[in-house]
């Protein structure tokens, strides 16, 4: 089985039971894991910056370097979020329900997955949430 490239999915135009293929899914299955140990590895790397720091003599210095470590980890903490969902998104692989909205059940789509690897909903459902979300908070 030949490896697929991001080019090769954007100009797929197979057909519809086709979709979420066993190439497309090693495809996905792979980026999903690239970006998770890119996230580990940040995380490693904050971390182990974090513990190596000497604390400033100066009080403003010292205030300095706080808002950058509190900048920091929230950065980490939006990251923490993403490994979830990414890990998420590699258990539906494995289950067999990668690719397809979990509203609708229809298939969320190759460039959308690219765009957003992650994503559980088609545009439409994604669209339809924010506009009730939108409504009940006016």
């Amino acid at each position: 089985m030949t490896q697929l490239t991001e080019q090769d999915l954007q100009n797929w135009d197979g057909p519809e039971d086709d979709y979420m293929n066993d190439a497309q899914l090693a495809f996905f299955r792979n980026l999903l894991n690239k970006m998770q140990d890119d996230l580990i590895e940040r995380a490693a790397e904050t971390t182990s910056s974090m513990q190596d720091h000497e604390a400033a003599p100066d009080p403003a210095d010292r205030a300095s370097q706080e808002e950058e470590y509190a900048l920091e980890l929230r950065t980490r903490d939006r990251e923490r979020k993403l490994l979830a969902k990414i890990q998420s998104s590699l258990r539906d692989i494995d289950e067999g329900e990668y690719g397809f909205c979990k509203d609708t059940g229809e298939p969320i789509g190759l460039k959308r997955l690219l765009a957003r690897p992650t994503a559980t909903l088609s545009v439409e459902a994604q669209e339809r949430r924010e506009r009730l979300k939108k409504q009940f908070a006016d």
